[in-house]
């Protein structure tokens, strides 16, 4: 079944490179002093790195909007009543004990639904909310100068600062999750080759 178009494998491997890119820097920037080495080549240059990988990711983000938008590709985070009670109990359930129980998958993929329910929450959290959110107060960090920061005052950099570091943090948290859930799939490394051939389960 083809269900990863090739827009979105691209846009999905340049997020997640540029998404790396941005946890390693960050880390180094948050625990490292500015004057102490890394492979990055130094405070500076992890700074650098930062910046310019935020910078892609917002053109990438809008890209992802965008082709949301044209495509239709955004009716798959639409969230209905039904996603969240009963069907994210089900498959919350399916997670937790029924998928080592044999149980059947209670939401499989098709055409019309490429996530389930679970999914669905925690994607529309995590690319609507989540992402945005990052992306803003990443802005405002990287123009400290700014009219908004000026008129709140240190205080509000401050705020804005702790929480760019637990969205990222979130999204660190997400992105683990999210590749453990990959390798659940038809065969042991099938929804890998799923994103790469544009096939689920990598059946082409």
């Amino acid at each position: 079944m083809y269900l990863y178009p090739v827009w979105v494998r691209l846009w999905h491997f340049i997020n997640a490179v540029l998404i790396l890119v941005l946890i390693v820097s960050g880390i180094y920037m948050q625990f490292a002093g500015t004057d102490a080495p890394s492979l990055t080549g130094g405070f500076a240059r992890a700074v650098r790195w930062h910046d310019i990988s935020a910078i892609v990711l917002i053109i990438s983000y809008i890209c992802f909007i965008v082709g949301n938008l044209i495509s239709g590709n955004g009716k798959n985070y639409i969230i209905r009543k039904k996603d969240i009670h009963p069907g994210m109990g089900r498959q919350l359930k399916y997670f937790i004990y029924g998928m080592f129980m044999g149980w059947k998958q209670p939401f499989p993929v098709t055409l019309q639904n490429k996530f389930n329910p679970l999914e669905k929450v925690i994607y529309l959290f995590i690319m609507y909310l989540a992402l945005p959110l990052l992306i803003l107060s990443g802005i405002v960090l990287m123009f400290p100068d700014m009219t908004i920061i000026r008129i709140f005052g240190t205080g509000m950099f401050i705020v804005t600062n702790i929480l760019h570091i637990i969205l990222g943090l979130i999204i660190s948290l997400f992105l683990i999750i999210h590749i453990y859930f990959c390798t659940i799939g038809p065969k042991p490394g099938s929804l890998f080759r799923g994103i790469i051939t544009g096939y689920y389960g990598g059946d082409e």
